[in-house]
């Protein structure tokens, strides 16, 4: 029983150290499992899918599209590594926030599109709105007629889910309207503010209650991008800019809320020129400081704290817009300081942070 052992473990010793020996067979980049975790740099772009003609090709899309990167520019010149800005969180303190400008509400969400959609489909199911017509390639919910308590006559509702200005949020409007008159096609504005009000702030709240328990709808969230409206860009001449994708006056309104929430203080403002006299003021609380005096020196104080900027908005075209910082003298008569372009950068991904 004894050598039956001894022959069985030398078989066994045997087995193995074949095995071992033999696992470029198995694991080797020509085995069985060989790894496949480089595959992807070997892959090569393929044509578009072409259907034949009178086919109806919407369904057709890049399920998993790249976005393109654009936060980070390379300048020209010798290399040096940057100095990291401090973070902000300006565009995901709350999870739901109504914005107003003028007679215009929506409710900024800091979810994709996609997880939005079925939260208010929810909403209308548990409010018991009907259902009218639904369009998710274009993020469109309309209602049928509703009577509402206290109301003389019937409305209905259309909700639109666009995306955020920031990458992976999104807009949600409502339109409102009565049953009077021409019932055939949306005002362009609600029939009664109030209404719609009411209604953006019951969605609201439904979707801030139920965000732990987000379903995602594929289709809502092929056809609406959640890769944002705004981003880094470099002009011709090598200056650097953000590219904001909104009507001039949101996109003034929402930079001077920016720049007060990016450590920017307002000092003066003209509104027809579209620009912004600010003065930086670096780090504001000691928080800030132990983060500045590890990248810095510890007994040194951000370069360029108390510095004097302007802030411009310049319109490109009905949609969007240019946001632009640039170093204002002292006093006047005198020549603006100058700053490196990384700093120039730091700053602008500052306020970009803080834009929705």
């Amino acid at each position: 029983m004894a050598a039956t052992r001894a022959v069985m473990g030398a078989v066994a010793l045997g087995v193995l150290a074949s095995l071992c020996s033999g696992c470029g067979y198995l694991f080797g980049d020509k085995g069985v499992f060989r790894d496949r975790s480089e595959d992807y740099k070997k892959a090569h772009e393929v044509a578009v899918l072409e259907v034949p003609e009178g086919v109806d090709s919407a369904s057709l899309g890049e399920i998993y599209p790249i976005p393109p990167i654009t936060d980070d520019i390379l300048l020209a010149g010798e290399f040096e590594v940057p100095r990291p800005a401090p973070l902000v969180a300006g565009a995901v303190d709350e999870q739901v926030r109504i914005q107003k400008l003028g007679d215009e509400s929506w409710a900024l969400v800091n979810t994709a599109p996609g997880q939005v959609w079925p939260q208010v489909r929810s909403f209308l199911a548990a409010s018991e709105i009907p259902v009218n017509r639904v369009d998710a390639r274009a993020g469109l919910i309309e209602t049928s007629w509703v009577s509402l308590q206290g109301q003389a006559m019937a409305s209905r509702f259309r909700f639109r889910i666009d995306q955020g200005v920031q990458r992976g949020t999104s807009e949600l409007h409502v339109l409102q309207m009565n049953q009077a008159g021409d019932v055939d096609s949306w005002p362009l504005q609600s029939n009664d503010l109030a209404l719609e009000s009411e209604m953006l702030r019951s969605v609201a709240q439904f979707i801030a209650n139920s965000a732990d328990s987000t379903p995602v709808s594929m289709v809502a969230d092929q056809a609406i991008s959640a890769a944002g409206k705004i981003s880094m860009q470099e002009g011709p001449g090598g200056d650097i800019y953000i590219r904001l994708g909104l009507p001039y006056d949101r996109a003034w309104a929402s930079v001077g809320r920016a720049v007060e929430e990016s450590s920017f203080e307002i000092t003066d403002r003209d509104r027809s020129a579209g620009k912004y006299y600010v003065r930086f003021l670096g780090p504001q609380t000691e928080e800030d400081d132990g983060w500045f005096d590890w990248l810095l020196d510890s007994d040194s104080d951000d370069p360029l704290a108390g510095m004097l900027f302007i802030v411009s908005v310049e319109s490109l075209d009905d949609k969007d817009v240019a946001i632009r910082i640039s170093p204002q003298p002292a006093e006047a008569g005198d020549e603006p300081p100058q700053i490196e372009q990384r700093d120039e950068q730091a700053l602008l991904a500052l306020i970009k942070g803080n834009i929705d």
